[in-house]
């Protein structure tokens, strides 16, 4: 139990590595430590308009632990000489790896404790649930929401960024071994070597469709609205390097767009309208809307998917096709539980979506060379593509079959 596990307490030192010199120095002593280097990346989501980093820790056996200030350092190059050709451990590498990129820090190989434990079957994969099953420390996770640009940081957030990166070595060889135990380390490698290779989605032609609550809307001039007041808040937002949803809450916004209001008197009673901002900036906010109000350029309701549609309308458009795909949803999730291991991470809903959607109803279809042109991996075709095929072949008969039958009951009796 949680409450039974010692407290984990850092090693230190929590001193804060702000200048150029002491970069250079870090990197010496980091090249000179041995094994994996564990890395992690604090960031300000929810009060900064960026994405980067504010905070840079490392820890490697031999070495200790490194707290760095990147906003001080001019270049991260000695850092990336010396340990970049070694493993690198985080954890949920996802999130950490496109701000390390922009400080030109890149590793070579890569474990990543989170995605691990999926693979794992762990139930908790959380960095606190994984240290407390892998190490046996209970670690504490009460500055993960913080403003990590402020300076100077306190003392209690420096032994929490310093904690996350202390343990993470020691939950590293936990979860390899758990994989390793399973026959799954193989697997595990796959999808970290896919994890640094994988390129970032690009940037959608309307990133103002991302609004939370746009389903809401049903007019295309109320959608002309929150699109102007969208980039309007956007360009604000990146002017000041504050979040957009701190000046005006996506909610906020949608009420705007829904109530359509003709004043900028109206706008500002409106008691659905808050945030830091929506007072201060309601000449700014104003504009939006009139331009929105005014515009002759009408958005579409709803865009086009390059993809199949939502499988609860595939019944209705493609019987054969819904057939095919409940049948292997239930391959995938039968094998999934069998491998002990959550479904996604098996083998994506998309790529099992595509390959069906894709393929003529009734047609053969080479699964194994479909999912891996969807960027499957090898290992996950080995396990789910033969049982998909028969799967697929199997509700294709029953589809042959039910047709016939209705067939037959349908000619008159002689």
């Amino acid at each position: 139990m949680t409450e039974d596990l010692p407290l984990a307490t850092a090693a230190g030192p929590l001193d804060l590595i702000d200048s150029q010199r002491g970069l250079e120095q870090a990197a010496a002593e980091l090249a000179a430590g041995h094994d994996a280097v564990a890395v992690d990346v604090e960031r300000a989501n929810g009060f900064r308009y960026s994405s980067r980093a504010y905070l840079v820790q490392l820890f490697r056996r031999g070495a200790g632990t490194f707290l760095i200030d990147p906003v001080s350092i001019d270049s991260f190059e000695p850092l990336q000489q010396a340990i970049g050709d070694v493993e690198w451990v985080l954890h949920a590498a996802s999130q950490d790896l496109p701000s390390l990129r922009e400080l030109g820090l890149e590793p070579a190989r890569l474990f990543d404790t989170e995605l691990g434990s999926r693979l794992a079957g762990f139930e908790r994969v959380g960095l606190q649930a994984v240290v407390e099953r892998t190490v046996g420390l209970h670690l504490k996770k009460e500055h993960s929401n913080s403003d990590w640009s402020k300076r100077p940081l306190p003392e209690a957030w420096l032994e929490y960024a310093a904690l996350d990166v202390e343990l993470l070595v020691d939950a590293r060889e936990g979860v390899a071994s758990s994989l390793s135990e399973q026959g799954k380390l193989s697997f595990a490698q796959q999808e970290f070597d896919y994890e640094l290779r994988r390129q970032p989605k690009p940037t959608p032609a309307e990133p103002w469709r991302r609004l939370n609550g746009i389903n809401r809307i049903k007019s295309r001039r109320q959608l002309a609205i929150a699109r102007e007041f969208w980039l309007s808040r956007d360009a604000y937002a990146q002017e000041i390097d504050s979040a957009p949803g701190k000046l005006v809450p996506d909610a906020a916004l949608t009420a705007v767009a829904l109530a359509e209001p003709k004043s900028k008197g109206r706008l500002a009673s409106l008691k659905e309208f808050h945030g830091r901002a929506s007072r201060s900036q309601i000449d700014r906010w104003w504009a939006a809307v009139e331009a929105g109000l005014q515009s002759e350029q009408l958005p579409q309701l709803r865009l086009k998917h390059d993809g199949p549609p939502p499988p609860r309308f595939w019944e209705q458009k493609r019987p054969a096709a819904a057939a095919r795909l409940k049948a292997a949803r239930a391959t995938v999730l039968e094998l999934a539980e069998e491998w002990q291991m959550p479904q996604e991470n098996l083998l994506t809903p998309d790529a099992l979506r595509r390959t069906i959607w894709d393929a003529p109803d009734g047609s053969a279809i080479d699964v194994a060379a479909e999912l891996a042109a969807r960027d499957a991996r090898s290992w996950q075709i080995e396990i789910t593509a033969d049982s998909i095929a028969e799967t697929i072949a199997v509700a294709d008969a029953e589809v042959v079959g039910s047709v016939q039958s209705s067939d037959d009951s349908a000619e008159p009796k002689s």
